[in-house]
């Protein structure tokens, strides 16, 4: 009779979870909760800089992604200009030909004639005021074609730019810009830990993503830096980017779909996941949370 009572202790210690495992679990069901609820449907990636370790809920779904589409672009911008196709700071004069629609201050200056700035700028715009045409100015200068080709590099295969900006006869036939949560999450930690360019390329584009006025912002403590870029068109809500939450910096992508009305997921479920590495990082890896 010992035998299989020692087989069944054996078999139970190496079932027993972790309680950070357990309160994933919890953080998961706040989500279902949340999504049962949303007129509309949702997915959610989350990667724990500390760890390593991604948790998403239905995280490989494919979503559009609207503006946040503009951080590949960017990526593929900084590395064009670090192999010395151009610099940062080369002028380029725009013509009233190329506006665009949407927000950012570029549309003003060319409802007045031809305008002059830098390439530097234009990325920036495309970022932090999620300017169209700065973006369809990117967009034509490096070639849809070499966007997705970074995207093949990287195996990020869901990820596609397909059209430009506003270009409504496009998304009518469904081509649409899409990604995944995962994928999202993913492309931004290595923007995070420098794996497509260089330290300060790196820098100069988390540094830009933390201009922007978003949705994580709105949920999260004002002393807590965020660098993110979000994106919304009639129906689409979502966001991908960095939390510099103290002792447990985090990714997080949040994308939705079919949402009804001006019903906006994003702030909420950043609360959700921002109150969960909060209190990882409060804490030790036993929940000891008197500990820091």
């Amino acid at each position: 009779m010992r035998l299989p009572i020692v087989a069944l202790f054996s078999a139970c210690t190496l079932l027993a979870q972790t309680a950070p495992e357990l309160l994933e679990q919890k953080l998961a069901a706040r989500l279902r909760s949340f999504d049962a609820k949303l007129d509309g449907v949702l997915g959610v990636a989350v990667i724990d800089l500390t760890t390593g370790q991604t948790f998403a809920y239905h995280g490989d779904t494919v979503f559009p992604q609207a503006s946040s589409i503009k951080i590949p672009i960017m990526a593929e911008m900084y590395r064009a200009e670090r192999a010395g196709e151009f610099s940062l700071s080369d002028s380029v004069t725009l013509q009233p030909r190329e506006y665009v629609g949407g927000s950012g201050e570029l549309q003003k200056g060319l409802l007045k004639g031809p305008l002059t700035t830098t390439i530097g700028k234009l990325i920036q715009a495309m970022i932090e005021e999620s300017d169209n045409t700065a973006t369809n100015w990117c967009i034509a200068k490096l070639g849809m074609g070499r966007i997705n080709r970074l995207l093949d590099e990287l195996d990020l295969v869901n990820t596609r730019l397909r059209r430009i900006m506003l270009d409504t006869a496009a998304a009518n036939r469904n081509e649409e810009n899409v990604s995944t949560p995962k994928e999202m999450a993913r492309l931004v930690e290595m923007i995070y830990r420098q794996r497509l360019v260089d330290p300060s390329a790196s820098m100069d584009m988390r540094n830009t993503m933390g201009l922007v006025k978003s949705n994580f912002r709105r949920a999260i403590p004002p002393a807590i830096a965020v660098a993110s870029k979000p994106g919304e068109v009639t129906g689409v809500r979502c966001e991908s980017g960095i939390i510099y939450l103290p002792g447990r910096p985090f990714v997080l992508s949040v994308m939705s779909s079919f949402v009804a009305g001006e019903e906006n997921p994003v702030e909420e479920v950043t609360r959700m996941v921002f109150s969960h590495f909060e209190r990882l990082a409060n804490g030790n890896r036993y929940g000891n949370l008197g500990t820091r």
